[in-house]
């Protein structure tokens, strides 16, 4: 399927670029326009046939890597062109993902706004906002519905991934609406497990506070 969306891809963009040498010369242009958010250049090949859900060699859509990099106006601009919200990568990310892991709250906004999901099986938006500590992202997200103990691939919810990343303001997000604290991964670890084995003391303090006890 990537090798027919590459063949596509070629004859649009050779169209697109005459004089260019090679059709994979011109991918890279256009792969260069999504990345610096040259919003004019990508619309000039959408409006001469481009799927708006080519992809990359690793299978990441151009709306994904948009939202990956925080390019709201390119975002809205696939968006308006029909890109697939919904769309995952073969590693299962999709630009919802992307966006909450990076911390780009305005992208999740108009994702979300525009149909994305905000649970689903495996990981899920809430998961990668915890990872890296986007405490914004994760108060939009259930404010939106994510499941806020949903349990990832891994056995760890949102608050627990908080914690291993010693995010002290994701995890006061998280607990301030009323998370469980006392989820137990694989290991039968919590997040207070985790806290305390990271020595962070004022993640501890947090958690006991909530009412976590060893």
């Amino acid at each position: 399927m990537l090798r027919n969306i590459f063949c596509v891809l070629s004859a649009v963009l050779l169209t697109l670029a005459p004089g260019r040498a090679t059709a994979q010369s011109s991918l890279e242009i256009l792969l260069k326009a999504v990345n610096e958010g040259d919003t004019a250049t990508v619309e000039s090949y959408l409006a001469k046939g481009l799927d708006p859900n080519t992809a990359d060699a690793e299978g990441n859509t151009i709306l994904i890597l948009s939202a990956r990099s925080g390019k709201l106006e390119m975002v809205s601009l696939l968006l308006d062109r029909k890109a697939s919200v919904t769309r995952r990568s073969p590693h299962g990310d999709s630009a919802l993902m992307m966006a909450s892991l990076k911390g780009h709250l305005p992208v999740v906004k108009l994702l979300v706004e525009r149909g994305a999901q905000v649970n689903h099986d495996g990981w899920a938006p809430i998961h990668y906002a915890a990872f890296e500590g986007r405490a914004e992202v994760l108060n939009y997200l259930i404010e939106k519905g994510a499941d806020k103990n949903a349990v990832g691939p891994n056995g760890y919810s949102a608050l627990m991934l908080a914690a291993r990343g010693g995010h002290v303001e994701a995890a006061r997000t998280l607990l301030q609406w009323d998370v469980d604290f006392a989820v137990k991964g694989p290991g039968e670890e919590t997040a207070l497990k985790i806290a305390l084995a990271r020595k962070d003391a004022e993640l501890e303090k947090l958690l006991r506070r909530a009412g976590a006890v060893d």
